[in-house]
This record gives C-alpha cells, structure tokens and sequence, in this order.
C-alpha cells in the first residue's frame, strides 16, 4: 500500500476552510468538542466505528466537559488527505 502524501500548508488551510470547527497546520489538525458525560460513550462508540472502517485513527484527549480529537497519518510524518476523511466522518458523528 502506497504512503498517504503530505498536503502543503496551504492545501491543509484551504481545506479547514471548509471544514467546520477544525483547526491546525499541516502537521495536526484539532476539533474538540463540548458535551456532557453522559453522551461522551456513545460519540467515541461511534467514532471508534468509523475509525475501525477507515482503519485510521485519531488521538482522542477526554477532559470534563468533552473531547478534542487530534488527526495525522503518523507513517506520513504530518496531514494527509486520509486525515480529512477522518475528519469529515467525525464531523458526521458529532453532528448526527
């Protein structure tokens, strides 16, 4: 399988542009996310789904009050597009 290819700084922030309550460079990309504990199980159930399906993974930090998730292709050394699919389908969840 070929390694996923780097996105330039420019690419990354053209694509954050489009991409609702991210952040970051072309190093990491970042969402956190406010919500209550009691809903924090079943929206990381769901992206550990998504995650299974796109056999990609994102760096999930808890605190009180919710959750960030940090997304890059660690073979890459940086953001890929992999890294916006990634992204794109937890915004799916989040918003679903």
């Amino acid at each position: 399988m070929a390694r996923p290819e780097l996105l330039n700084e420019s690419e990354v922030q053209r694509r954050l542009a489009e991409l609702p309550g991210w952040s970051g460079d072309s190093q990491r990309i970042r969402r956190s996310v406010a919500l209550p504990a009691e809903r924090l199980s079943a929206l990381l159930g769901e992206v550990d789904r998504v995650q299974a399906e796109l056999d990609h993974h994102a760096q999930i930090e808890q605190q009180d009050g919710g959750v960030t998730f940090v997304v890059w292709t660690h073979s890459a050394g940086g953001v890929t597009g992999l890294d916006f699919e990634l992204a794109l389908r937890i915004n799916a969840v989040i918003g679903g």
